[in-house]
């Protein structure tokens, strides 16, 4: 089994073991988008290597996939997709988002920084083609291991 697909694996356990850490989804038009934050000690440090993961104890990562509910097998979807972080002191942070592609899995991560037991606000600006223009606004309260 590749590493990908191991992250993937973990990232879809994680999700629904987690009650912190719950994946949420909004779903907009006939699009469905999951989204989470994680602190990336989530991660082992072979996955947070082989994708570039800084893992520290004040390093976040969000983890995006947008589903097609009208196509068969509700497949997932490329996107554009920015955004920002932002602390309770109101400091900013741009968001990198890099796309992964593993079989027909398609999934963005982005990674933030955090401080111990600090709530960050996310802002995302999620876009495909004509057909999907949406904001999501969500926050995550992170905590050091």
């Amino acid at each position: 089994m590749s590493v990908r697909r191991i992250l993937l694996l973990v990232v879809l356990w994680l999700a629904t073991v987690s009650i912190a850490y719950a994946e949420q989804n909004l779903q907009v038009g006939h699009y469905n988008i999951h989204y989470m934050a994680l602190p990336s000690t989530f991660l082992t440090p072979a996955i947070a290597h082989n994708y570039g993961i800084e893992r520290t104890a004040y390093t976040g990562f969000l983890n995006i996939v947008v589903q097609d509910l009208n196509q068969p097998g509700k497949p997932m979807v490329p996107v554009a997709i920015s955004g920002i972080a932002t602390n309770i002191l109101d400091a900013r942070f741009k968001l990198k988002f890099r796309e992964i592609r593993e079989g027909s899995s398609i999934y963005y991560l982005a990674e933030c920084p955090y401080r111990d037991t600090e709530e960050i606000r996310f802002q995302l600006v999620i876009r495909k083609d004509n057909d999907l223009n949406t904001t999501l606004d969500f926050s995550q309260k992170f905590f050091n291991d």
